[in-house]
């Protein structure tokens, strides 16, 4: 194990094996009867990470948890280890019509009105124990108060104002050596501040895995603190000063080869400028 504030030796890492992929079916127990987004490889690496990497040494921190199948996916992690740290998920808990149709109901989900899913995923996530700690609401405006983070999944920064709240309200009470970030976004070519911020942050952050479809983690190294967040701070900057920091993000990735993945994100800042929300990125590259 690392001690407290050395960086790790990443040529070592557990990641290096991705013993994700090894994950069944099977093992996913109750979390197969929760609808998700996530790819099928990115559903074994948040189980594999909460079972084989965490170490109770801190809470897991779920930011977008949809309905719970993110959630579900590291509770199930958490159980098959016998851990009893908390997981917090965070979430608006709404859907849209759309959204209940294509994903939930081919999923079993029984057809409801309204777009509340909260009590659906109250009810979804009820089989973990310990229990699951829901958080409803804009995740912008959360205060973190529940001590040390040693998981953190982020796939709610789809603006750059809601990475920013992000990166100031939870990236302090990460644990030097031990806190992995998984960045769920970071490859989606919709999102290109993440990448950037990311490399602006990069002497607290040290990438450790690459999983299909667009997720990349990150191993803390160094704990951000409020100089490094005001240097990573997205608001306010200009689409230049993002794409310096995508070829940043470019060169240190390149080992992972997704720098494709980077330059589609690069023009699709060209494409769109000025876009600070993945909503207003309309011209596909």
């Amino acid at each position: 194990m690392t001690e407290a504030g050395t960086a790790p030796d990443t040529r070592s890492s557990p990641f290096d094996s991705q013993g994700w992929r090894d994950v069944r079916r099977a093992d996913f127990g109750p979390a197969n009867a929760v609808p998700t987004m996530l790819s099928p490889m990115e559903r074994k690496f948040y189980l594999w990470l909460a079972e084989h990497w965490a170490r109770d040494r801190g809470a897991i921190v779920d930011l977008g948890s949809f309905v719970g199948g993110s959630t579900a996916c590291l509770a199930q992690g958490r159980a098959r280890a016998g851990r009893v740290a908390g997981i917090h998920a965070y979430d608006r808990f709404r859907a849209s019509e759309g959204v209940k149709e294509n994903l939930l109901y081919p999923g079993g989900i029984a057809p409801f009105e309204g777009e509340d899913i909260y009590p659906l995923a109250q009810l979804l996530l009820a089989p973990f124990s310990p229990p699951v700690l829901l958080h409803k609401g804009a995740i912008e405006a959360e205060h973190w108060t529940e001590g040390p983070i040693e998981i953190l999944c982020v796939d709610a920064a789809k603006t750059t104002l809601v990475a920013d709240r992000i990166a100031e309200e939870f990236f302090p009470h990460l644990i030097p050596g031990r806190s992995v970030v998984i960045q769920q976004d970071y490859l989606h070519w919709k999102v290109p501040w993440i990448p950037a911020q990311m490399e602006w942050l990069s002497d607290c952050f040290t990438p450790v895995a690459i999983v299909p479809n667009n997720t990349a983690a990150f191993l803390c190294t160094r704990v951000p603190g409020a100089a490094d967040l005001a240097a990573a701070r997205l608001a306010g900057q200009a689409d230049h000063a993002i794409q310096a920091g995508l070829l940043g993000a470019s060169a240190r990735i390149a080992p992972f080869g997704v720098t494709d993945r980077l330059e589609r994100q690069r023009l699709a800042l060209e494409l769109n400028p000025g876009a600070r929300a993945a909503k207003r990125f309309r011209v596909r590259p």
